[in-house]
């Protein structure tokens, strides 16, 4: 893999992470003891809360899947895209349309690592360093620029990435800055946490504020807002398992499209949305 490098990056072991936590919960292994005290809580004093991770996995994997399958979309960046784990976004657009084209962006330098790692014999493929808050930085970064053609449409991949940028930093203009530098026929997918005005979405909530100091549970209004100006698709902002549901089986799949959802399901909202 070219244009890559790892140098002045530096793999904490003794803060979380937010990616590799994420990786803990869904039964990874690229976490540390301090990862995996914090996961610990939602499995110990939140048990089912999980379900959010696997949901959104999920739900992602069938987005991606929809964009290549329905649209001559064949550029993708994922950001925010956390640690390597089945069924990533190159995995499943290059399934269906082996020349598609996927740039990953995380802040976080082990992800810098593993990314490397899984896709060093894959030339259509770049991991970039960076901060989802600067899309800008993410746009212009010479290994964006060098797969990535912004005259073609484009999909970016916000998959349970903007409820961590909090209010003040201005999420609704990540994805307007997006919106206003890709083409026409450039799709958008979001997943976000999802608010339900109860006691777990709170005590959630409190757990990664407590820890990161980010993470916003936000309503379907709220979520929505974030896609301004996009024509979102059918069937809207919905929790992510009645995402246009499927009963293939997948690493994620926890049941048909028909049983009833338990309650942290309903917790972890996602939509497509596409420029006119």
């Amino acid at each position: 893999m070219t244009g890559v490098t790892v140098e002045g990056s530096s793999i904490d072991s003794t803060r979380p992470s937010i990616a590799r936590v994420y990786d803990y919960l869904l039964g990874g292994k690229d976490n540390y003891a301090v990862d995996r005290e914090v996961g610990d809580v939602f499995f110990r004093d939140l048990p089912g809360s999980v379900a959010i991770a696997f949901a959104n996995r999920a739900a992602l994997t069938r987005a991606v899947a929809q964009i290549v399958r329905t649209t001559g979309v064949r550029q993708f960046i994922d950001l925010g895209s956390g640690l390597p784990t089945a069924d990533n976004v190159h995995q499943v657009a290059q399934r269906h349309a082996p020349k598609s084209r996927i740039v990953y962006v995380d802040h976080d330098p082990q992800v810098l690592v593993h990314g490397c790692a899984l896709l060093e014999q894959n030339d259509r493929t770049r991991v970039v360093r960076a901060d989802v808050r600067d899309p800008e930085g993410v746009r212009t970064h010479p290994d964006t620029l060098e797969l990535i053609d912004f005259d073609r449409p484009v999909a970016v991949i916000l998959s349970a990435i903007l409820h961590h940028v909090n209010d003040e930093e201005d999420p609704a203009g990540i994805v307007r800055h997006w919106r206003d530098h890709v083409p026409s026929g450039s799709h958008f997918f979001v997943s976000h946490f999802r608010s339900g005005g109860n006691p777990e979405t709170e005590e959630a909530e409190r757990v990664l504020q407590r820890t990161f100091g980010r993470g916003r549970w936000r309503t379907d209004e709220e979520i929505a807002s974030l896609l301004d100006g996009l024509e979102v698709l059918d069937p809207g902002i919905v929790p992510a398992p009645l995402w246009r549901p499927d009963t293939a089986p997948s690493p994620w799949s926890a049941g048909g499209a028909e049983r009833e959802l338990g309650v942290w399901e309903h917790l972890i909202a996602a939509g497509l949305a596409r420029k006119a």
